[in-house]
């Protein structure tokens, strides 16, 4: 809970929750200022989608999209010009999230890596 509150505390970073009229949470995003290159984008501060989630028997009825309204303004409010995200290449419900909420793909990168073992060994 800690981390949670810190989140939400910290000016570079949000969490944004969902409810129903119920009160209970449907959805969630969590987005970050990243002053680092950003894949496929231009700018710097970019604001990154680090996490979204739509309770799966509500997707698709515009919860997703307002979260991702709500994290776009407020990477506005904080100088960006751009907000980026990523998912998966086999993730194609989250492609195609991202591309009914205005998002463009920018690229396409393979991740590599390679077991460093001790020489002495």
């Amino acid at each position: 809970m800690a981390d949670l509150r810190e989140l939400i505390d910290a000016d570079d970073s949000t969490c944004l929750l969902a409810f129903d009229a119920d009160g209970k949470p449907v959805g969630l995003a969590e987005a970050s200022l990243r002053h680092d290159y950003v894949n496929g984008t231009s700018s710097s501060p970019v604001g990154f989608l680090e996490g979204w989630f739509v309770h799966e028997p509500l997707r698709g009825t515009g919860i997703g999209r307002q979260l991702i309204d709500a994290v776009a303004q407020w990477a506005r409010n904080r100088g960006c010009s751009e907000l980026a995200s990523d998912t998966g290449l086999d993730n194609h419900p989250a492609q195609a999230a991202h591309a009914a909420c205005g998002f463009t793909e920018a690229e396409r990168v393979v991740y590599y890596r390679m077991p460093l073992v001790d020489a002495r060994s």
